[in-house]
């Protein structure tokens, strides 16, 4: 049963609904799907499922780009309607020869979309009787051949005369008794009642045969194997790097005891210590504004210029995947598929995962289908342009991201604001903590790091060796202590000393590794944090599809709350080692729909920037 019907405008005007009488929805599947899969670019999607206590519904929808309209469709899962996309269709066709921009209120379309959801739920009948009968008419003729091979067996070898085998008693084939040469007697195929047969296997309709290998699929895997090749080959002729030879150290005959200390500081001092850091390091690149360069711009074209024939080439194949069309009524999806296809291999190439750059494709494909062009308006500047709209959207945080203000926000209320770093081992959480607290330091903030990694050997004397050349305290247990236990006692520790942060330092643990999160979602719903951090590398591809959504999908099942915490922002790390292949932080923020509210790009404490949007979408498409 159909629940609901809505038609609005992209600007969120509703012009008409359909309510079956007596069901009410619970929740709200319709603004979950606008504000998770429309606005976040997922529009490409065959169809949302959304669940809420007591409910499980399916949404569909389509639109009308020229309009700039909207339909969509709710129904019950469990009910799996057939007839839903053919009635949107003929939903979309009617309401938008009636569709007037003045109008706002369209009670004459009722009686319109009663008639066609009665054809679509008749058609969708029809649909199912043939394959009914179908299946019969299928299994009758599986019956009678069986029984004719079975009688050909009985009397293959009884000699038949050739006026009954309707042949001349040659080598030719024999159609009643399937003396055949395998169809090729005299080099020729066998044609008999319309059916083509080649060594013995049929070929209807001149198709391909199944039965044979598929060159194609060769040739793929030959192409896929030779771009493994090259880039195998690629990182093989990469110039090795320089090796750091260690300086010799000179000892004197009778050295004095503060040469032979080569060590940090100690806390005697705590305001010089902090004045020396401070000196040494300068302000942090959070508290800097970034103007966008085209210096790899500028590279790119000086090294273009080194093979112009390349390049040429290159070019001369680019450009004839995007033909300007001279006044084209409307774009179909065989207009955008080149254009598309060029823009999801350049995606690729700057290290977005291809389930991530496909969904994307398809997603501005439906937002452009049927749309007009103007006249002397290339395919590819529009796709450009809707790809480059849509990456602005899915990077662009859909809440606030100053922690300043939420942590005075906190502060007001005499608590301190909580920050639980989190990720897979390896990754850099605690130099890229403390960094965090550097520059939370800066703007006179009082922090705390509470070493909760309990797990890793030397975890806890690598976060003290932090805290003591930044002057600030650490809560620490030592080892083999219980991670959310040890949060707790810090969490509180801090309320009591009067410290505005608290940032808790986690075991790296794989996604897989369930007694690992298990610990991580108890930390997590024991202390309920301000704010999950997820520390990932600006290096992986698909993997950062894999650890994000298991990690949200491990911390969901393993949680003991009705509302599980997820991840809320993202840490990016070795950002400075990735050149143009920032992909990472778009399939990130995709499969998450968390912001990147941090990026590490060195390893000094400065090293530590925001994330500019403008940039990041400027690199993906260049």
């Amino acid at each position: 049963m159909l629940e609901h019907l809505l038609i609005f405008t992209r600007g969120g005007l509703i012009l008409w609904t359909f309510k079956e009488l007596g069901n009410v929805l619970r929740g709200s599947p319709v603004n979950t799907l606008i504000q998770s899969c429309l606005l976040e670019e997922r529009s490409g999607a065959a169809s949302y499922n959304y669940d809420a206590p007591g409910a499980a519904y399916t949404l569909k929808w389509t639109f009308h780009n020229e309009l700039g309209l909207v339909f969509v469709a709710v129904y019950q899962r469990i009910l799996h309607l057939l007839y839903v996309d053919d009635l949107l269709a003929m939903v979309k066709r009617e309401f938008s020869e009636i569709y007037d921009p003045k109008r706002t209120v369209y009670d004459d379309f009722d009686d319109v979309f009663r008639q066609l959801r009665k054809e679509a739920e008749a058609r969708a009948e029809e649909m199912k009787k043939p394959k009914q009968g179908s299946q019969l008419i299928n299994n009758n003729i599986a019956r009678k051949q069986g029984q004719l091979q079975k009688s050909r067996l009985q009397g293959g070898n009884n000699k038949k005369s050739s006026s009954e085998s309707g042949n001349d008693g040659g080598d030719d084939e024999k159609i009643n008794g399937h003396r055949t040469k395998k169809g090729h007697a005299n080099g020729n195929h066998v044609v008999a009642n319309g059916v083509h047969t080649i060594d013995g296997r049929s070929k209807e309709n001149g198709s391909a045969n199944t039965g044979a290998f598929d060159v194609n699929k060769l040739q793929k895997l030959r192409t896929k194997g030779g771009k493994k090749t090259d880039n195998v080959k690629n990182s093989l002729k990469a110039e090795p790097k320089k090796k750091i030879t260690k300086k010799n150290r000179v000892w004197d005959d009778s050295p004095s005891e503060s040469k032979l200390d080569f060590t940090d500081p100690g806390n005697e001092n705590g305001d010089e210590n902090i004045a020396v850091v401070a000196a040494e390091e300068g302000e942090s690149l959070m508290d800097r504004d970034e103007t966008i360069s085209s210096e790899s711009e500028t590279e790119e074209e000086e090294e273009a210029g080194m093979d112009t024939k390349s390049e040429t080439k290159k070019k001369g194949w680019f450009s004839s995947m995007f033909q300007s069309i001279a006044g084209k009524a409307n774009l179909d999806k065989a207009d955008l598929e080149p254009a598309l296809k060029a823009l999801k291999d350049r995606l690729m190439t700057k290290n977005v995962a291809e389930e991530i750059a496909e969904k994307l494709c398809e997603s501005v494909a439906a937002s452009l289908e049927g749309k007009k062009l103007a006249s002397f308006t290339r395919i590819s500047s529009t796709v450009q342009a809707g790809m480059e709209e849509a990456l602005v959207r899915i990077l662009t945080p859909r809440r606030s991201i100053d922690i300043l203000r939420d942590v005075h926000a906190t502060k007001e209320q005499r608590k301190p604001y909580v920050v639980v770093f989190v990720g897979v081992n390896g990754v850099g959480k605690s130099t890229n903590l403390a960094k965090v607290a550097y520059w939370l330091l800066q703007h006179n903030i009082k922090v705390m790091m509470a070493a909760c990694d309990t797990f890793r050997s030397g975890a806890v004397e690598q976060l003290r060796t932090h805290a003591r050349r930044l002057q600030i305290p650490i809560f620490e247990k030592g080892y083999e202590k219980d991670p959310a236990i040890v949060a707790k006692e810090a969490i509180q520790e801090a309320t009591r000393n009067g410290s505005d942060v608290v940032l808790v330092d986690t075991a790296g643990r794989m996604q897989d590794n369930e007694p690992l999160m298990r610990a991580l979602s108890k930390l997590i719903d024991l202390n309920s944090p301000d704010l999950v951090l997820f520390v990932g590398e600006a290096l992986v591809g698909n993997d950062a599809v894999d650890q994000l959504s298991k990690f949200n999908q491990r911390l969901a099942d393993l949680s003991t709350s009705p509302n599980p915490r997820l991840i809320d922002g993202i840490l990016l790390t070795k950002f400075d080692t990735i050149d143009d292949k920032v992909g990472a932080a778009l399939s990130m923020v995709y499969i998450s729909g968390a912001p990147v509210m941090f990026v590490g790009c060195g390893q000094s404490y400065t090293d530590l920037k925001k994330l500019h949007v403008k940039s990041i979408v400027k690199t993906l498409l260049k």
